[in-house]
């Protein structure tokens, strides 16, 4: 995927996307594309982008827009570039961070000549000091200016709530309004907001790629509707069918408390249900359209909230989720890559390893591997694994809620409950590396093997490299419990593949049985 990409010659410009592993970038890639551009990714790990769909039309480069050398690579040749990354999920001192990179961007986008700079930001309130607001939106906020500042023509778009399939908003909306028939809620569901439909906002960001050179401002992006949280709960219960929701409204529940409550009831972990609750305080409307003059708008669009709301509930009903708000890492998830070498050089390695000859088709026992998680559990003990991940979310971690973005498939990237898919060779192995708050780190293999004499088996391995004496007193005071957890989890996806193969099975018969009687004396 490092190598010459298929990218058309020289059909249309040149746009570097960065933030492609993202929630926004995952979806404007392809919009670009088939809009004629010539698009490249900087992406931090670049495997992240390999199986995507439109992977092979794309250059993808290894970097970081904190590295001034990995920019001026990425921003050679390039006519237009997307600032579509942000700091928040690098926990403390975020702000400091999102600075240093927007203006190590904006250094090396003027070196390299690039023609415009197009940076999706939130939506900020009218009238409130910087001081007053959530350390989110004033560091958007900071970084849109710092855009608008530079030697290079900015395009800055400002939005509140983006409301599509996958997106934090949209799944924290869903998770409260499904889970609470009687809701008791902190003040800010009373404030107003502008949500806008996902795809409008990537039809600005594509269309921002065409204004002319003299075009160096902010522009507010947003919906036809201005509704407050609760109205938007009231909405979506309607659109998706539930009863009438009851809310009530307290007014001591702070943007912390709201936090805790919003990460106990869904799947958005207090890290990220923080900055949302805290941009919620203040009203965010738009104070102007100004941005159908170079970007007009079609029939039909702003797309309406209760338009967008169906949309994304179908898509999610459908499983066509092309990019969820957990594509980006969280604030302590770990990113080292496994030890091929059990003898590992880099400190102690503790494994558990289980091998089970299967009764089924390797094709069966892989369509298991690839299922797990999500609706379908971890095959073993499930109240052991609702309390693991009830206790990491006590912790400020991901828990297990996080579901996943396909039922039946995976990519590398993809977040997996308290695991992300780290590697997946299709049909053989997947491998997951667990973001779930530990005192070390955790690896999860999966194999769907067969050996030399045609029998099919189950292979299973766990890793985990301890940090520090709390490491290691983890590890043996889990380890009594593996027979249960790893064991069962063993057992249970052979017997689940080799049941699947029966059933298969006496189905084929049936149909057979069903072909010769039907069949013509």
């Amino acid at each position: 995927m490092n190598g010459q990409a298929d990218t058309g010659g020289e059909r249309g410009r040149h746009v570097l996307v960065t933030g492609a592993t993202g929630y926004i970038g995952g979806r404007l890639v392809p919009e670009l594309l088939d809009a004629g551009y010539r698009v490249r990714c900087l992406a931090r790990s670049p495997v992240k982008l390999r199986d995507h769909p439109w992977a092979p039309r794309v250059e993808v480069v290894r970097g970081d827009v904190t590295d001034a050398r990995s920019l001026a690579e990425a921003l050679r040749g390039i006519d237009v570039a997307y600032y579509l990354v942000h700091a928040l999920t690098t926990g403390p001192g975020f702000e400091d961070t999102d600075r240093t990179a927007a203006r190590t961007f904006t250094e090396q986008a003027a070196l390299a000549g690039v023609g415009r700079v197009v940076y999706l930001g939130g939506l900020a309130p009218t009238g409130v000091p910087p001081a007053e607001l959530s350390p989110h939106l004033r560091s958007r906020a900071e970084v849109g200016e710092i855009f608008l500042a530079a030697r290079v023509p900015a395009t800055v778009l400002r939005a509140a709530v983006i409301i599509g399939s996958g997106s934090a908003s949209f799944e924290m909306l869903r998770h409260l309004t499904e889970r609470l028939p009687v809701m008791v809620t902190p003040s800010w569901i009373g404030t107003r907001i502008q949500p806008i439909a996902v795809r409008d906002v990537l039809r600005y960001l594509v269309g921002s790629a065409d204004m002319p050179p003299e075009v160096n401002r902010a522009f507010d992006i947003g919906g036809p509707d201005i509704v407050t949280y609760e109205e938007m709960m009231r909405r979506y219960a309607r659109v998706a069918g539930l009863p009438h929701r009851f809310i009530l409204r307290v007014p001591m529940l702070s943007p912390g408390l709201s936090s805790l409550w919003i990460g106990l009831v869904t799947p958005v972990p207090r890290a990220l249900a923080r900055p949302l609750a805290e941009s919620l305080r203040h009203e965010v409307v738009c104070d102007e359209h100004d941005i159908a003059r170079h970007v007009p708008d079609p029939p039909g669009a702003p797309v309406a909230l209760d338009e967008a709301l169906s949309l994304a509930l179908r898509r999610v009903k459908e499983a066509q989720v092309a990019t969820r708000w957990s594509s980006a890492a969280l604030p302590g998830a770990p990113s080292d890559p496994l030890p091929t070498d059990p003898d590992w050089a880099g400190g102690s390695l503790y494994t558990d390893r289980r091998r089970i000859t299967v009764d089924a088709s390797r094709e069966g026992l892989w369509r298991i591997i690839e299922g797990v998680g999500g609706d379908n559990g971890w095959y073993s003990f499930p109240l052991a694994w609702a309390v693991r991940g009830w206790l990491d979310r006590a912790v400020g971690g991901v828990g297990l809620r996080r579901g996943r973005r396909d039922a039946a498939r995976l990519r590398v990237g993809d977040s997996l409950d308290f695991w992300r898919v780290e590697e997946i060779e299709p049909g053989r192995m997947l491998r997951l590396r667990a973001e779930m708050r530990l005192p070390g780190l955790a690896w999860l293999e999966m194999y769907a093997d067969r050996d030399p004499a045609g029998r099919v088996h189950y292979r299973q391995q766990a890793f985990f490299h301890p940090h520090g004496l709390l490491g290691h007193a983890y590890w043996w005071s889990v380890s009594p419990f593996h027979a249960v957890v790893f064991g069962g989890m063993a057992r249970n996806i052979a017997r689940a593949a080799s049941r699947e193969a029966r059933k298969e099975e006496a189905g084929g018969d049936k149909a057979v049985r069903s072909a010769r009687d039907g069949a013509a004396p």
